[in-house]
């Protein structure tokens, strides 16, 4: 049980840095450029580290298994981010159609 509390708290854990990731990838889509892009990477790799380090870090702290949690995490982190990326492209496609 206490495993799969942890598991649960990682995929919300990771549902919001994915979320942070959405709007690092919005602001970097929105400017154009490919330098913009490449910061976007960047940025984007240090708030899935920051996400996955923090649950390393704290681990002492967590009521239920931090293993679980990292595991959560680094799957929502992948999962999500993939979904919110067909989305975003999803969403380009359809704003260059009607141009």
């Amino acid at each position: 049980m206490n495993l799969f509390l942890g598991i649960a708290a990682g995929l919300v854990w990771g549902a919001l840095a994915a979320l942070v990731n959405l709007q690092i990838n919005k602001k970097a889509l929105a400017k154009g450029n490919s330098n913009a892009l490449l910061a976007a990477n960047l940025g984007r790799t240090f708030v899935d580290l920051a996400a996955l380090a923090a649950v390393f870090l704290l681990r002492g702290y967590l009521p239920f298994s931090y293993e679980g949690m990292l595991i959560g995490t680094a799957v929502s982190l992948s999962l999500i981010s993939v979904i919110f990326a067909f989305r975003l492209a999803g969403k380009q496609k359809k704003g260059g159609r009607k141009r």
